[in-house]
């Protein structure tokens, strides 16, 4: 099977009966793994070498990891740290003052947003463009104010927001800018690695991750005084052995860790091309079936599909999203909802909900994402195709 072209599928009769989640006959009686995260006998063994080295801290292991992320990500320096949400905090505390107002996405996972609130800033959302999923510039231009001081946007699923438009309005109102991309290692934009731009880049290395480590994460900047606020806040502030100049944190990253990351490396640029290869065969399959999009990608960027989000028009058919979710897991195709509800719709930040991103609002009920990783198969795929094909069908209005 061509990287382009859909699985041959067999016909579903549009009879519900037939689907499995009526007591039909699944498609696959074995779930299609929704994600790969096993660790190679290579990754064992560079994390056994350390364990047998004794030095678990961060050491070398951890500063060859900075700078080979650094150096396929287009940046000047790299910090390793704790975790990405560590990495927003490390990035947004040199950057933003309390009472700054933030331009923030309305649709991405919390940590974007709660570490702007933990700075003591006030969030401002934007909505979300309905074909990316990236954050809308035109909404975000209409809500700045004279207390905005930066722009929080998530490189979102993989794919980088259009960057020279961020860019653009940071430029006009001289706004600070930090890209979230807990999602999107390896991604470029108009053939440039994403931590070439922006004031600085945060990234996770969390277990499932297309650079995973387990636990982990980092920041990319290309100034060299910012990089050195960063890593004092990363390490106690401290300049020399129990000299403090600065309070700081201890969000340091281990060697463990950074064994782990430095041999995923090796691997990440060929997994990154086969994640490629395998979202054209998904657009194939998807863009044949009425009533359900395939993710868009912005202009000028190289996406590295960390997830494969569909979105689904519930009024092509006679169900919800989460009606038809259910029915293709028991045919054998898992899925995964990446959000439930947009951010502002979160409790822990309704006060900061002005009603007003009605495209965010409306895709928590309408995207989903499909198995996606470099270990899928051709035959994973024409199950993929059967699976969605048949619920598509039985489910039609």
């Amino acid at each position: 099977m061509s990287a382009t072209s859909a699985p041959t599928v067999r016909p579903s009769t549009g009879n519900t009966s037939t689907l499995a989640v009526s007591g039909g006959t699944p498609v696959s009686k074995s779930p299609i793994p929704f994600m790969s995260t096993a660790l190679t006998p290579a990754d064992i063994e560079a994390a056994s070498a350390v364990l047998k080295s004794g030095m678990l801290r961060a050491a070398k292991k951890c500063e060859e990891l900075e700078t080979r992320f650094a150096q396929a990500s287009g940046a000047k320096h790299m910090m390793t740290c704790a975790n990405g949400t560590c990495a927003l905090q490390l990035a947004y505390e040199p950057l933003f003052q309390p009472g700054d107002e933030i331009l923030v996405p309305a649709w991405s996972y919390i940590a974007t947003v709660s570490m702007v609130v933990a700075r003591g800033c006030t969030p401002v959302f934007v909505d979300a463009i309905p074909e990316t999923f990236q954050i809308d510039m035109k909404d975000a231009a209409k809500k700045v104010t004279s207390k905005t001081r930066g722009i929080a946007a998530t490189h979102l699923y993989g794919c980088p927001v259009d960057i020279d438009a961020v860019q653009a309005l940071a430029q006009k109102h001289n706004l600070k800018v930090v890209y979230d991309a807990a999602q999107s290692h390896l991604a470029t934009y108009k053939g440039n690695g994403i931590g070439a731009f922006g004031d600085a880049v945060t990234y996770s290395f969390y277990a499932t991750k297309n650079l995973g480590t387990g636990e982990g994460g980092s920041i990319s900047c290309n100034d060299d005084a910012l990089a050195k606020s960063i890593k004092l806040l990363r390490s106690h502030g401290e300049t020399d052995k129990y000299l403090h100049e600065h309070i700081g944190y201890n969000y340091r990253m281990n060697d463990i860790t950074g064994a782990i990351g430095c041999s995923r490396l090796d691997r990440l640029p060929d997994q990154t091309k086969t994640r490629q290869k395998n979202a054209a065969k998904y657009d194939a399959i998807i863009n044949a079936i009425p009533g359900l999009t395939p993710p868009a990608t912005t202009p000028g960027a190289e996406a590295v599909y960390h997830l494969y989000v569909v979105k689904m028009d519930t009024t092509k058919f006679r169900v919800s999203r989460d009606e038809f979710c259910k029915a293709l897991m028991a045919e054998g195709v898992p899925t995964a909802v990446h959000y439930p509800r947009s951010l502002p719709k979160q409790p822990a930040l309704a006060k900061w909900n002005t009603n007003d991103c009605p495209v965010a609002d409306k895709l928590s009920s309408q995207v989903f994402a499909l198995p996606m990783h470099h270990d899928l198969t051709d035959e994973h795929f024409r199950i993929l195709g059967e699976a969605l094909n048949k619920v598509a069908a039985a489910y039609r209005a």
